[in-house]
């Protein structure tokens, strides 16, 4: 749900309806919503049109949808969900090097 409040943050900031930025992603509304909610979530190419349409760097809204997706994989594993993310990331840094 990253995404989606910083979504809606943009969106309240620039007086932008919701209507406005589901037409630019051409969904309906309700959709959108669910969006910026955190219910659904947003295609890549989605969020790089809405951080387009706000002219802010799309690295910073992909970090955010990124971010999301992580969440919605460690949801329930309380007890682990932090020491596996801490895995994740050694192994990551080790990918980089």
């Amino acid at each position: 749900m990253l995404l989606g409040q910083k979504i809606k943050e943009l969106r309240l900031e620039n007086g932008v309806l919701q209507r406005q930025l589901a037409s630019l992603l051409e969904i309906d509304t309700p959709m959108f919503s669910k969006i910026e909610r955190g219910d659904r979530r947003a295609k890549r190419t989605q969020v790089i049109q809405i951080a387009n349409y706000f002219n802010i760097d799309e690295k910073e809204l992909l970090t955010l949808w990124v971010a999301d997706k992580v969440m919605d994989a460690v949801v329930g594993e309380d007890e682990f969900k932090l020491e596996a993310i801490k895995v994740a990331q050694t192994k990551m840094l080790q990918a980089v090097d």
